[in-house]
């Protein structure tokens, strides 16, 4: 599979570089949170909200709105699934990582084609907006073997426990979580919980590929 940088033009669609913070607070919190051989998420994580600066840069993301700052750290390869928030999700890694994404747009009768996503390399200490419609799930390694720590920044309560009790249609069908859209790839953990397979063709792998 092919791996632009974030700087590439084609990128454009799917979000954009965030310019003018100090992250370095952000930094070297985040490198303090835990990695493990295994994906982990931390919705919210206070040793992230106290770093120096972290709360105004919080406040002008999401333009005064209620955030939480947590994590994803680990190491992966694969894609899985993809997911969507109502709302624009912020990046920041003390590594390089790569995103797997795709557009809201292409599902297409609650389905989309794992041919559709592609592959873009963020930076270490690079801040990233990937915007609502942009399909996203866990960051990728950058070379393998390599661990990740990277910041998710979204709205309070986002990603936290929530299921809807009715369902009207195949969208709500897909409520995983508080604000979380969850598309599945029949070979993942999530479809045999009971997630919502709407991702057909190929379980993309990069292991190859970095």
């Amino acid at each position: 599979m092919k791996i632009l940088p974030i700087t590439d033009a084609s990128f454009a669609p799917y979000g954009r570089i965030v310019e003018g913070y100090d992250v370095s607070g952000l930094l070297a919190a985040l490198k303090t949170t835990p990695c493990t051989d295994a994906v982990v998420y931390v919705p919210k994580d206070e040793v992230l909200h106290q770093a120096e600066g972290a709360e105004a840069i919080g406040e002008q993301l999401f333009g005064g709105m209620p955030f939480q700052l947590g994590w994803c750290n680990g190491q992966n390869t694969k894609l899985n699934c993809l997911e969507f928030h109502r709302d624009s999700e912020f990046n920041l890694g003390t590594e390089d990582f790569i995103l797997l994404i795709a557009k809201q747009d292409e599902i297409v009768d609650g389905v989309l084609d794992t041919s559709k996503v592609k592959a873009f390399k963020a930076p270490t200490g690079v801040l990233v907006e990937c915007y609502a419609t942009t399909l996203h799930y866990a960051p990728c390694s950058a070379a393998n073997g390599q661990g990740f720590h990277v910041m998710v920044a979204l709205p309070a309560g986002t990603n936290t426990d929530y299921r809807p009790v009715n369902t009207a249609n195949a969208m709500d069908k897909m409520i995983w979580a508080r604000n979380k859209w969850l598309l599945a790839h029949p070979e993942s953990s999530e479809a045999a919980q009971g997630a919502v397979v709407a991702l057909t063709g190929e379980n993309i792998d990069i292991a190859a590929d970095i």
